[in-house]
């Protein structure tokens, strides 16, 4: 694996990113329709797999991010936040986290943003969400905190080769409840890691697919030299009359 130290959402970063297929896209990557084919395999790619391969295609072509490259206040929330649910879980857990920045696979053709490796074997992966429903069901349902996420972690564990990934939810709004940070591990799943590999290479195909199209001669219709003249309205003066605006 190939790992870079640009910071998150610089222009090195998404520089850095274009044409590969990231782990926070991986569920759209894997995305399908809800119906079977003959042979048992889950249907067709669905519009988020198929928008997401002609992105890859395109950017691998531009050399440059075409991605909706805009910051919310969310997103620029989360980043603000993120150093200090690292301090506060290395408090709390004992752990030192070594910033990472952006892992790419060796022919950078899938890549993680990583927010942090922990010990020789784990990753941690913080999220600061804005939805207070959000929040609360984290609390609520810990057992099913993680799902939302598991492609992305899953895809961090396959790409970095390690065997567990900390889940860090950190919302400072509870603080006076010492509820401000969750932590959940979740341990590696060959299973499902061979799942998402397994997913992600037909989807690198479509791409590859798509790649092949853009880069094809371009065929015309018709003979450019015989472009069609614009029709002339019926009984048009030939020039304006000299008077019309006096």
């Amino acid at each position: 694996m190939i790992v870079l130290d640009h910071p998150q959402g610089s222009e090195d970063w998404l520089q850095a990113r274009v044409g590969a297929c990231t782990a926070s896209r991986f569920v759209d990557a894997r995305g399908k329709l809800t119906r079977k084919s003959k042979n048992g395999d889950v249907g067709d790619p669905n519009g988020d797999a198929i928008g997401y391969a002609w992105l890859l295609a395109m950017e691998t072509i531009a050399r440059e991010p075409l991605d909706d490259t805009f910051v919310t206040y969310a997103m620029r929330r989360g980043r603000e936040l993120e150093p200090y649910a690292r301090r506060l879980y290395e408090v709390r857990t004992g752990a030192v986290v070594e910033e990472v920045s952006l892992i790419l696979s060796d022919d950078e053709r899938v890549g993680y943003s990583s927010d942090g490796f922990r010990d020789e074997d784990g990753l941690v992966e913080i999220k600061c969400p804005m939805s207070c429903e959000k929040i609360g069901a984290v609390w609520e349902s810990p057992e099913t905190a993680h799902v939302e996420y598991l492609d992305q972690i899953n895809g961090g564990m396959w790409i970095t080769g390690r065997k567990y990934c900390d889940l860090v939810v950190y919302c400072p709004w509870l603080a006076p409840v010492g509820k401000d940070l969750f932590v959940k591990r979740i341990h590696r799943n060959e299973e499902a890691i061979q799942a998402l590999e397994d997913d992600l290479v037909k989807f690198l195909r479509m791409v590859d697919r798509f790649l092949a199209v853009l880069r094809a001669p371009a065929k015309m219709s018709g003979n450019p030299k015989e472009a069609p003249q614009a029709p002339r309205v019926a009984n048009a003066p030939a020039a304006l009359p000299t008077d019309i605006f006096t």
